[in-house]
């Protein structure tokens, strides 16, 4: 009892407390002024560690790149924090793609989330900082986005070898949910040199005009490469396949990468060689390209200098990408940059290429896309007629095993009436005025 008696009053602890933190301030002003700016940055730096030490909190940096290469698990964790927004949340960020459904929502900066996974608390928040002098040479971006994730230091095994393989595969689902093929071109002024659109061509394989044992083989070693992770792995091979599409223009070339994109779900990189200023910049438009995607290189048997290796001594200041260059960027060291990338080469001439682009490894898979035949134009006209059978197909089948017509110019004269009757009469005279002209298969 006499204890209590001499307690001192609350007024009397509530000014004592106040005197302190005003003794406090007048302190640190004092020191600001007389202590050496240098000497003051030295203990607040000590006073920081000792704060660290008798924290019970463990903090996990995740930044967005290192260096060139994107972070993917800076990407998880974006794609996986979007789905834990609340009514506790008080900044998120809202984007509606070009032809998406449904907005993409993320988590805005300095914004905590808290997380639980197996009973444990996790919390994260993203922050960013300027990127300094000294990493411009290997970052071209003026800001670093970081994670910042906090937990119990009893905790760190989970974390690191549960919860964030968790978030990685979480992120993986959601995005297989969510995903819109998308079309990137070259853009020195975009992220990671590439600018992209959404990738909306309707292209299927019931729609290409393709001979059916073809399509069958192709769509067969679409499905075993992407079936091939631990396969790839056990053999020492970057998880990679190259497929040469080669043939007269008009028969499907572009037509076909759209449908592999909208198989498989894949983005496409159209790599245009006459954009990319030097082979450097090959190898970083590589890396800055993702996985699960299809990169695209047209035409390149056009492109100066690349038809044969002989050509790379003659390379001018103008034209600094050599067939050297790009055979290590399909197939050398860089390669192995990433997994679950089929690179896809076109070509109107497959006999202008050097020998080297043509081995296993670089071009694993080559497809000649040839002029129409009968069972592709049963296609076309299933497609544009929705026409199954017709008193003039005999007719237009002896047309098309005698006269060379690509499925494009099929395609052209089909589109010119509703009427199928008029669209096949069309067609017909049109194949047999090219036999006229002489444009036959013998």
């Amino acid at each position: 009892m006499e204890f209590f008696e001499t307690m001192p009053s609350s007024k009397t602890i509530l000014t004592a407390a106040t005197s302190l933190t005003a003794s406090v301030i007048l302190f640190r002003s004092i020191a600001s002024d007389l202590i050496p700016e240098q000497l003051q940055l030295f203990f607040s730096s000590r006073f920081q560690i000792l704060s660290n030490r008798l924290s019970s909190q463990l903090i996990v940096v995740i930044e967005e790149s290192e260096g060139l290469a994107s972070n993917q698990m800076f990407d998880a964790v974006n794609v996986y924090l979007g789905t834990k927004v609340n009514a506790w949340t008080q900044r998120i960020k809202v984007n509606k793609p070009d032809e998406d459904e449904e907005l993409a929502v993320t988590v805005d900066r300095y914004q905590e989330v808290t997380d639980y996974y197996e009973n444990v608390k996790f919390t994260w928040i993203m922050k960013s900082r300027r990127i300094k002098q000294s990493e411009k040479n290997t970052n071209p971006k003026t800001e670093l986005r970081y994670f910042e994730l906090s937990f119990h230091k009893k905790q760190k095994e989970m974390a690191l070898k549960s919860y964030l393989q968790y978030i990685l595969k979480r992120a993986k689902e959601i995005k297989e949910e969510k995903r819109v093929v998308r079309l990137h071109t070259v853009d020195y002024n975009g992220a990671d040199y590439w600018s992209s659109v959404v990738l909306n061509h309707p292209a299927t394989f019931d729609t290409m005009a393709m001979e059916p044992e073809m399509k069958k083989e192709l769509i067969e070693d679409l499905d075993m490469f992407v079936s091939r992770k631990d396969y790839y792995r056990r053999v020492g091979k970057a998880w990679k396949r190259g497929y040469l599409l080669y043939g007269p223009p008009g028969t499907g070339k572009s037509s076909l990468v759209a449908t592999m994109a909208n198989y498989l779900k894949f983005d496409v990189y159209d790599l245009d060689l006459r954009e990319v200023q030097c082979n450097s910049d090959l190898r970083r438009l590589l890396i800055g390209s993702s996985n699960r995607s299809i990169l695209v290189i047209e035409d390149i048997d056009c492109n100066v200098g690349l038809q044969n290796r002989e050509n790379d001594n003659d390379t001018t200041e103008d034209d600094k990408i050599t067939l050297s260059g790009l055979l290590n960027f399909i197939d050398g060291l860089w390669s192995s940059c990433g997994d679950e990338r089929i690179i896809v080469f076109t070509t109107n001439h497959k006999d202008r290429l050097d020998p080297a682009l043509l081995r296993p490894g670089r071009m694993d898979v080559h497809i000649q896309m040839s002029h129409c035949t009968f069972s592709g134009f049963r296609v076309l006209a299933s497609n544009y007629l929705k026409t199954e059978e017709h008193r003039l197909f005999k007719k237009i089948e002896d047309l098309v095993q005698r006269v060379k017509v690509t499925p494009a110019e099929v395609a052209g004269e089909l589109m010119k009436s509703n009427n199928s009757d008029v669209a096949l009469e069309n067609l017909v005279k049109f194949l047999q005025n090219k036999e006229h002209e002489g444009v036959t298969r013998s």
